[in-house]
């Protein structure tokens, strides 16, 4: 069985190198959705794959980690990422330019990355990510599957590569959860949402 959690930011970005010239040489924002789909053969103590009310938690807080920020290409003109930076407070940088596929197989290695990470006390059993899906526009929109996101050809990701600033960390309810999962830290939630 799937399941399906939308989530929505708005994000700032430049996707150079694109065929279109107002994308690849304009700061331009849009408003994303974002469907985490999940997968199970199972069902847990309250007959879900997946309650709802978890995906509310780290899987949320780490997708609205990009809400009203800018997203930086770690290999874009260095004077650009400085001054991105120096006026923004909110910025994240990806090894892998911010386009629309990319977002879905950033996002899809975080998801992945949080579920393996999740200590799971309600029965919940071989809970996989099924894939990502991003929503630039209205009309358009990228799906990662497990292959894309660990796709080397596609660009490599390495989570490790990923930088969120300082005001982006300070407004997650545990600081430190990037970190926890850059280690393979296991999460507890309440059992309570």
């Amino acid at each position: 069985m799937i399941i399906r959690k939308m989530f929505k930011f708005e994000n700032a970005h430049i996707v150079r190198d694109c065929s279109t010239r107002r994308c690849s040489e304009n700061i331009h924002g849009h408003s994303y959705k974002v469907e985490v789909l999940l997968e199970s053969n199972y069902l847990d103590h309250g007959q879900m794959v997946y309650d709802f009310g978890l995906t509310k938690l780290s899987i949320k807080e780490m997708i609205d980690s990009f809400d009203h920020a800018i997203t930086l290409w770690s290999q874009d003109d260095k004077g650009y990422i400085e001054a991105m930076k120096k006026y923004s407070n909110r910025w994240i940088e990806l090894p892998v330019s911010p386009s629309a596929e990319q977002f879905s197989r950033v996002i899809y290695l975080m998801v992945e990355r949080i579920l393996e990470c999740t200590h799971m006390q309600n029965g919940e059993r071989e809970v996989k990510l099924n894939s990502v899906i991003v929503h630039e526009t209205d009309t358009g929109y990228a799906q990662a599957f497990k292959a894309d996101a660990h796709s080397e050809l596609m660009g490599k990701i390495d989570l490790e590569d990923i930088i969120f600033s300082t005001q982006i960390q300070q407004e997650w309810s545990d600081v430190d959860i990037w970190s926890k999962l850059l280690k393979k830290e296991s999460i507890k939630h309440p059992s309570r949402v």
